[in-house]
């Protein structure tokens, strides 16, 4: 399941289920628990029916018919905190493996 059709596209996985939903929400907004079921439902009878590799289907749902404004944080540039540096990342890596280090 995607939320990000051309990311999904220029990889070509075996198949893929696609909603126009903000990044992280492929099953939906929180506290719909009657929505995520249908939208996996969905999804699964999608993943059985796909025969041919690299195909995606397009589910119909619609995060909020009336507002979009999601789509400006989601897909403006700019929107991914910077990177840390390399040194920093290594840094923040070897104090990651630190901790669960077995001794």
């Amino acid at each position: 399941m995607t939320s990000a059709l051309d990311i999904t596209r220029s990889v070509k996985p075996p198949r893929a289920v696609f909603l126009n939903f903000p990044l992280g929400h492929q099953t939906g907004p929180p506290n719909q628990p009657e929505l995520q079921r249908l939208i996996v439902a969905d999804a699964m009878r999608a993943f059985r029916a796909i025969t041919s590799p690299a195909t995606i289907v397009e589910l119909p749902y619609v995060w909020d018919p009336n507002d979009r404004s999601w789509e400006d944080t989601d897909y403006t540039k700019g929107w991914m905190p910077v990177p840390p540096s390399p040194e920093a990342a290594d840094a923040l890596e070897a104090e990651r493996q630190a901790r669960f280090r077995r001794d």
